[in-house]
């Protein structure tokens, strides 16, 4: 169960990073303009709240249930704190992607309340932005201390 919720986590990333970088692109792009109900940018973003939730429950599911290696921090957290990989699996990755999770959520809020389709642009555009900032910071990149590898089988 731990390697096939680990390898869905691993490969719906990409689709929550590229959802994350078209939402943000055509946030910013005029098309669009618009109802909010009907641009592209609602429409991926949508996608990208999809995938960030999804994603949450999949991490989480690891994070508390099925990961050996948070059993083991969970075990001797004090300890894991002065290694920095552990660190990076016990707090920052998890504390990264929720803040991704919930600026685009925030976002996507804010961008429908919008009165003008420039605002609804912008809140969208910074928003959306800024979590894929935070996803792509969080990500366990190869060649990182706590790298992984980019596509898991």
């Amino acid at each position: 169960m731990y390697q096939l919720v680990l390898i869905v986590h691993s490969w719906i990333r990409w689709v929550a990073i590229i959802a994350g970088l078209i939402a943000t692109v055509s946030a910013i792009s005029a098309r669009s303009f618009g109802d909010a109900r009907d641009n592209r940018a609602d429409k991926w973003g949508l996608i990208l709240m999809i995938t960030l939730d999804l994603q949450l429950l999949l991490g989480l599911l690891l994070y508390f249930a099925l990961s050996p290696t948070t059993r083991a921090i969970f075990n001797d957290f004090g300890g894991a704190m002065r290694d920095p990989v552990a660190r990076f699996w016990a707090v920052e990755h998890v504390t990264t992607m929720i803040l991704a999770v919930a600026i685009a959520h925030v976002g996507r809020v804010l961008a429908r309340r919008a009165r003008t389709a420039r605002a609804q642009r912008l809140r969208s555009a910074i928003c959306f932005g800024l979590a894929t900032i935070l996803m792509i910071a969080g990500t366990p990149w190869p060649g990182l201390r706590a790298g992984r590898p980019l596509f898991r089988v």
